[in-house]
């Protein structure tokens, strides 16, 4: 609007009184318009850093904010489109870094700065970069737990990788004395500042080298964010995933979580934790094996008297069996004794011995009746034949000592042949008689309970026997045995 169209007067001429003594009249129009483009020529292209101070997007999607310092403060618009680009979510407290212009709203004439994008300041822009990494690594399942080895209950050596200066070293020497002794191998490293990625990583490569150590613990103490930066370092963090070992981070205190801790195999609250990690605790072990001690004897024991009592119901089941066994197989073995008995050749011997006593008396008795029979006949008839000769003549005569020649031969043949069938019936029961045998170098042998012994396996070497021979019996030991087929 051109100065000769303004107007401060109702239904005036547009143009405000001209005084020659002071400065030429503006309108308010012209004013902020010049200043306007004063402050676009002057700050073209701004950054300013500053504090988010009652953010605000409206339902249109436009973001309105203060940005603050200790001694100013600046009204901040941000539109749409803008707002809509940003990577990340503002908040009231966070430090900005505002891209932009300023410029002076006309209609209120207002001073605000207007923003193009804004990005974290200072450790903002670095917890930026670090919640990307930490996707990228989600992502690339580093964190997975499935990937997460366990500690060796009784490690060999421990590496520890961190400062040789620092605490964390004389924490862990600390609980490793106080638990169990140990062999600790320290790789030095520096563990704040720029360098320290690098050396912690040489330290962990230093450590796989060697075969005896089982687990690395990796870490610090305390300290501020910035202090605690170098264990967000992406390539320490692979290193660490592709570790051969088993690996325990520990940096600084419990709320401090790092991406090498998300990384590690275990993370430790502190180094003092981590020691109580891998350390084993001797007093325990010894508590724990004392009990288990105990439990094993009592385990033994109960197991003892579980055995025992089975041994007893099975013994007693033995025992019936056995005596069921056992009562059938005596009455068969009284039996057989019997029969045994019965054809035992001392049996055999006396029985044989007791029928040729009889035969022989039989045989005695009827050759003694024979013989006086016959020699009763005889007499008899001799007498008879006697009387008559002494009546009978010459010839008479003749024929009765012809026939007295015969009854006496016949007489002595009859006595003869009874001798004879008596001598003949003798020879035959002596012949069968079992000590007839005897008589011809022939032994019986008994073992110590008198039953006749047929075969070698019958009896061991230092067993008793009784030899019977003909006449007597002699008593011996058994030195050797031997099989015939």
């Amino acid at each position: 609007m051109a100065q000769s169209q303004l107007s401060f007067r109702r239904g005036g001429s547009g143009r405000p009184p001209d005084r020659g003594d002071g400065p030429p009249v503006i309108s308010v129009s012209q004013l902020v318009q010049g200043v306007n483009r004063l402050l676009e020529l002057r700050f073209p292209r701004l950054c300013v850093e500053g504090e988010v101070s009652g953010l605000r997007i409206v339902a249109s999607g436009h973001a309105y904010f203060t940005l603050k310092d200790d001694f100013a403060s600046v009204p901040v618009t941000m539109w749409r489109s803008n707002v809509e680009r940003q990577a990340f979510e503002m908040h009231d407290g966070q430090l900005l870094r505002v891209f932009g212009n300023v410029g002076l709203y006309l209609k209120s004439g207002k001073f605000q700065l207007y923003a193009e994008r804004c990005e974290p300041a200072g450790l903002g822009a670095r917890m930026q970069e670090l919640e990307a990494l930490k996707r990228r690594l989600q992502e690339e399942g580093l964190f997975d737990p499935a990937r997460k080895r366990p500690l060796p209950r009784w490690p060999r050596r421990i590496g520890v990788v961190t400062s040789g200066h620092g605490a964390a070293i004389h924490d862990i020497l600390k609980v490793a004395r106080r638990r169990c002794p140990s062999r600790i191998l320290l790789a030095s490293a520096v563990v704040q500042g720029p360098d320290a990625p690098r050396t912690i990583i040489a330290g962990i490569e230093r450590l796989c080298r060697f075969d005896d150590i089982d687990v690395i613990i990796v870490g610090r103490g305390g300290g501020s964010v910035e202090d605690l930066w170098a264990f967000n370092d992406e390539r320490l963090a692979r290193t660490i995933a592709k570790s051969p070992i088993p690996i325990v981070s520990a940096v600084g205190h419990e709320v401090d979580v790092s991406v090498s801790d998300m990384v590690a195999d275990v993370r430790a609250a502190t180094p003092s934790h981590a020691a109580e990690l891998v350390v084993p605790d001797r007093g325990e072990l010894e508590h724990r094996l004392a009990t288990l001690e105990r439990r094993m004897a009592r385990g033994i024991e109960r197991a003892a008297l579980n055995v025992r009592a089975r041994l007893d119901g099975d013994r007693g089941r033995l025992l019936g069996h056995g005596q069921r066994l056992v009562v059938p197989g005596r009455a068969r073995l009284r039996q057989l004794e019997r029969r045994l008995s019965a054809v035992h050749p001392r049996a055999k011997v006396s029985a044989d011995a007791q029928r040729l006593t009889g035969l022989r008396a039989r045989l005695e008795r009827a050759g003694g009746a024979l013989s006086g029979e016959a020699r009763a006949r005889f007499e008899a008839a001799h007498e008879g034949l006697h009387a008559l000769g002494s009546q009978l003549g010459s010839a008479e005569r003749a024929r009765l000592e012809s026939a007295y020649s015969r009854l006496e031969r016949g007489g002595r043949a009859i006595g003869e042949r009874g001798r004879l069938r008596l001598t003949k019936a003798a020879a035959s029961l002596h012949a069968l008689s079992p000590l007839s045998v005897l008589a011809r170098g022939y032994s019986v042998v008994t073992n110590a309970q008198g039953a006749a012994l047929t075969r070698a396996g019958e009896v061991a070497p230092g067993d008793a026997v009784q030899i019977r021979l003909s006449s007597g019996a002699l008593a011996a030991t058994v030195t050797a045995t031997k099989e015939t087929s």
